[in-house]
């Protein structure tokens, strides 16, 4: 009888690791995560530290925004992301005046990211019309 009741969220509700959001700000981590690997030692405290932080909070905060419950919460943590966002790209600039990555690699991780940002952005423009439709 309770299975008659039973709710199936696999059709519509998706785990944070599951969505195309999250996934692709992954693949962006791994991505930088290697380009880091090839960068001085004299580095490992100071430009891939902070890279590998900005990177990683990417993906944090878009898992942390899919756990918040309410719509202000949740649209502020994707804001921070969004932040975090920007904080890579600022490493990866650096990273490319100090010679450590090549113009080419620079363009191609900025344009990622910018994608990234884009997707971003539509998501939070997504919630936020759902609330005021509410």
């Amino acid at each position: 009888m309770i299975n008659r009741y039973k709710i199936s969220m696999s059709d519509s509700y998706k785990k944070f690791y599951e969505t195309d959001l999250w996934q692709d700000a992954f693949n962006l981590q791994k991505e930088v995560f290697n380009i880091t690997k090839n960068f001085s030692s004299s580095e490992i405290h100071g430009l891939i530290s902070q890279i590998n932080r900005s990177t990683n909070s990417v993906c944090a905060n878009i898992a942390e925004s899919h756990g918040r419950y309410h719509f202000a919460d949740k649209v502020r943590v994707l804001y921070i992301s969004r932040g975090e966002i920007e904080e890579t790209q600022s490493h990866l600039i650096v990273s490319n005046s100090r010679n450590l990555i090549s113009k080419e690699l620079l363009k191609d991780i900025i344009n990622k990211y910018e994608n990234l940002k884009m997707k971003l952005n539509k998501y939070i423009s997504t919630l936020m019309n759902s609330k005021n439709q509410s």
